[in-house]
């Protein structure tokens, strides 16, 4: 299988780092892209063409459920997952509104998380 190519987007540095922490040590992963706006990540793309994004819900200008929304109504393959605090009842109202493939709190958000979500939505 080839490497997942994984945009991801908050605009909170530390949660960014570890988001980029946890991708890294994810076996066939790799960050290829970093935002910290919905208008950034729609740029990064279109621009890079990932296979996922990791796209956190509260962001600066256009948030993450427009953005994802956004992605998933463009012509790209890719699978975006949408992180928050919120709890997980709210978040999947936001996958439901966005068409985003899943949702994380942003505490439960681990390699083997990414892992699962990648097996199950994958496109062929």
């Amino acid at each position: 299988m080839d490497e997942v190519r994984v945009v991801l987007v908050d605009d909170q540095q530390a949660f960014l780092r570890a988001l980029e922490a946890v991708v890294d040590e994810t076996p066939g992963f790799t960050v290829v892209g970093v935002a910290a706006s919905g208008e950034s990540c729609l740029a990064q793309a279109a621009a890079l063409l990932p296979d996922m994004v990791l796209l956190d819900v509260n962001l600066p200008g256009i948030d993450g459920v427009e953005t994802a929304t956004r992605l998933m109504t463009s012509d790209m393959p890719l699978v975006v997952v949408l992180l928050s605090t919120y709890d997980e009842d709210v978040g999947e109202r936001f996958v439901a509104d966005s068409g985003a493939a899943a949702y994380l709190t942003k505490s439960a958000f681990s390699s083997e998380q990414l892992q699962e979500i990648w097996a199950r939505c994958a496109l062929p």
